[in-house]
Order: structure tokens, then sequence, then C-alpha cells
């Protein structure tokens, strides 16, 4: 089934990890794909991979989306040669972890920059056009860490939070206007910055046991599976749901302590 047909959709930091998963699954679903990534190289490979095994068009803009001038011409390049968004996805985040009196100013800008004021710039360039047609999705990609909070994450959780605030914002008050803005908060996700952590423990195999043993389900998630409800979220079959945070993670926010 190919609930996206003739869609455009536009995937931030999709050069790997979960954003390159949702943007293939949208190619799958039949969309366009735009992929919005710093890394040029990245980018164009990830871009070529989906489009040679799905045979969709999918490209690739360099794009800082901590930079509002950058944001708005990926969206006039995008528009240019595919048309105007359909959808947007807000993926592209940088994790900043840290105590929050030994933090520096620096890393606290790094953190809001990307991952909440990220997706403010790309959800304010796409919106006029969503609106004049009176259609859209924006998927903004959270974090569990905007639910529950671990000592010494500072501060990633704070901007994590502001993004379930963005979304909840901007979904009420464009509710009338045929766009749906939703959030999906992600848990432990098996992606190449999870297995880069891991390599840099002592034993990374056992290190990653020791994750594993800490989810509910046994396991750490994969990027197909987010890249799923990203794909309900974007398609037309979902817009009745807008302002919701759907939570991926194990079961790792329901549990207590043991």
């Amino acid at each position: 089934m190919q609930r996206l047909s003739d869609k455009v959709a536009i995937v931030t930091g999709a050069g790997q990890g979960i954003g390159a998963a949702i943007a293939r699954r949208f190619a799958e679903e039949g969309a366009q794909v735009a992929i919005a990534e710093r890394n040029p190289e990245t980018g164009a490979r990830m871009a070529a991979e989906i489009s040679g095994d799905t045979g969709a068009t999918a490209i690739s803009v360099v794009t800082d989306v901590a930079d509002r001038t950058s944001v708005e011409a990926m969206v006039a390049e995008v528009t240019d040669r595919l048309g105007d968004p359909d959808v947007l996805v807000n993926n592209a985040g940088v994790a900043v972890f840290g105590d929050p009196l030994s933090i520096t100013d620096e890393d606290w800008a790094r953190c809001m920059s990307v991952d909440l004021d990220g997706a403010w710039h790309c959800a304010r360039a796409v919106l006029p056009a969503m609106r004049a047609r009176k259609n859209g999705a924006i998927i903004n990609i959270a974090s569990n860490h905007a639910l529950q909070v671990i000592r010494d994450t500072f501060p990633y959780p704070v901007a994590k939070h502001g993004v379930i605030g963005l979304t909840r914002a901007l979904a009420l008050q464009y509710a009338g206007e045929g766009i749906a803005v939703n959030a999906i908060s992600p848990g432990y996700i098996d992606t190449p910055i999870a297995e880069w952590y891991f390599k840099q423990q002592p034993d990374a195999a056992a290190f990653r046991r020791e994750t594993e043993a800490k989810q509910p389900v046994g396991r750490l998630g994969r990027p197909e599976e987010v890249a799923a409800v990203a794909a309900l979220l974007a398609s037309d079959e979902a817009r009745f749901m807008t302002g919701a945070n759907l939570v991926i993670d194990g079961g790792v926010t329901i549990r207590m302590y043991e």
C-alpha cells in the first residue's frame, strides 16, 4: 500500500539512523523525498540509495537547521524541484549531555539551536504553503527524555520538552486548517550513533547487553519501527490525530523503579 503517493516529504537529518529509515519508508509509500542533511556526503549517498532501491525520487539538500536562512533556502529548492512540501519530519538533532552547572553557554546554544530552534525554523518555512492548500503534516521527533529525565543529561531534555510544547502549540493553532502536527518520542534505538557510543566503552559487547537488558522488551528499538509510525502520521489516514506524542520506547517510560 502506497499511502503517500503524490506527496512531497522533507526529512531533516536523514543521512543515517532514524531519519534515513523514515525517508526510505516514505519513498516506499510513494512519496518524493527530500533529505535535508548537514553532511553533503551522507545526504547524497542516502538519496542515491533510496532512489536506486525504491525507484522513487529522492534528493539531497545540504541544510543546517540551526540557520534559518539555510532552512528557507532548502525549502525553496525542494519546492522548485519537487513541488510544495506536504510532509515535514523534524528529525535532525544533537545530544548534548552534562551537569547543569558545568555546561558552557556554547553547549546550551548548540543544543537549543538544533533540537528546538531547528524544528521551528523548518515548520515556519513550510507552514505558509501548507496553509494555502489547507493540507499538511508535520512530525517532530522528540525523545522519551521529553517525558522523564536522567541526571547529567542536561540540557537535552529541556530542548525535547520544548519540542513537545512546540508540537502542541502548532497543532492547536492550525488544527482548523487541515494541518496535523504530531510528535514521536523514541527510546533507545539501534542507530549508528548508538553503536558508536557502545564502542567507546571498555567492553562494547557487554555494555550493549546491559543496555538491552534494561529495556522491558529486552532489546533496542529498530529505526524501521519509528519509520512505520511516521508513515502513518504522514498519511491522510491519521489527519484526525493532532497534538499527539507517540512514545516508541519498549516500555521504558511506563516502568517504575525496580
